[in-house]
């Protein structure tokens, strides 16, 4: 029986390792979608890069998502790639908008003009819901997004809806509220937070910078959304779903965790910038996943304090063997 393909945009990211990690363990051929560029870093997959097909292609240029989805031929599309990181939408709302709204539609004419009965999956965002209309927040929960990041994944969201209900696509959404990780990027809030409570523990820093503590976030353990992406497509009919734990915590509970895993009094050290302040904030987001669970049989596995320890701990140990490496040459 020829193995399923998957065809991953993304796939550097912290949710396309994770996706391609999981695949590759249930058979699938996968194929991964980077951008040509003389500094691709591949260090989030370097474990199973000889794994994976690696294509070229940029969610910018129509051509090169047709040829690389001629190429793969894949069963299923997982469209993760974005400019995914809120603040910087603010400083480049144009290509947010080229990436993480028109990068969506033209993956999906890709797959209308090459392969129309492959199966795909759109990265939607808990960010749309913005300064939301109720709480929490489920797949009837009326958008009112708060960021370019925000409105840019509104877009996407419905451009997806409407792909699959003019050309009888299979297209699903995955409304993902925040995913964490020890792969999770330096500029992210909780990987900023495990990373600046580490230095600080190792002597490699004395203070770290935040911005709104009172804001409060649905935070899972990305592990556990990517499987929640697969299973979404695994489905006879397309459906989208509201992914989160259904808890929420303020990025203050996450600092108090986080240096109390390493036995530091976090008040000592944290200062409060309103340089990191967003224009417009987004106060209070937590999902309702009731409908993953009653459909997909989709629940969490890694619980918050869990996560953040993971994090704290890997953070550790990579620090820790960089000041040993300087130390012995």
């Amino acid at each position: 029986m020829a193995k399923k393909r998957a065809l991953v945009t993304g796939l550097t990211g912290q949710d396309g390792s994770y996706l391609a990690e999981f695949l590759l363990e249930q058979g699938y051929e996968v194929f991964g979608l980077v951008r040509r560029s003389s500094t691709v870093n591949f260090e989030r997959i370097s474990h199973i890069q000889d794994k994976i097909h690696i294509l070229s292609g940029d969610l910018l240029d129509q051509n090169s998502l047709i040829s690389a989805v001629a190429e793969a031929e894949p069963d299923e599309v997982y469209n993760l790639a974005a400019q995914s990181f809120v603040p910087a939408s603010w400083g480049q709302p144009v290509l947010t908008g080229e990436a993480t709204a028109l990068g969506v539609m033209r993956m999906l004419e890709a797959v209308r003009r090459v392969r129309l009965d492959t199966k795909f999956y759109q990265a939607s965002s808990s960010e749309m819901f913005g300064k939301v209309r109720e709480t929490p927040q489920s797949e009837a929960t009326p958008f009112h997004p708060r960021s370019p990041y925000g409105v840019a994944k509104v877009y996407g969201h419905w451009i997806t809806v409407n792909y699959r209900e003019s050309y009888d696509l299979f297209a699903v959404s995955g409304i993902l509220f925040n995913h964490e990780s020890p792969r999770r990027g330096l500029e992210f809030v909780t990987r900023k937070v495990t990373d600046g409570a580490a230095r600080i523990k190792l002597g490699l820093a004395d203070e770290l910078r935040l911005g709104n503590l009172d804001a409060r976030r649905d935070w899972g353990f990305a592990g556990d959304h990517v499987r929640a992406m697969w299973m979404m497509l695994q489905r006879d009919e397309p459906q989208d779903y509201v992914i989160g734990t259904g808890a929420t915590h303020s990025v203050r509970e996450l600092v108090e965790l986080a240096f109390g895993c390493l036995d530091l009094d976090w008040q000592k050290f944290v200062v409060q910038d309103e340089r990191f302040l967003r224009p417009a904030e987004v106060d209070l987001l937590v999902a309702d996943p009731s409908k993953a669970k009653s459909e997909l049989g989709w629940e969490p596995t890694v619980h918050f304090e869990n996560l953040i320890r993971m994090m704290v701990e890997a953070d550790m140990k990579a620090l820790g063997s960089k000041l040993s490496e300087q130390r012995s040459s």
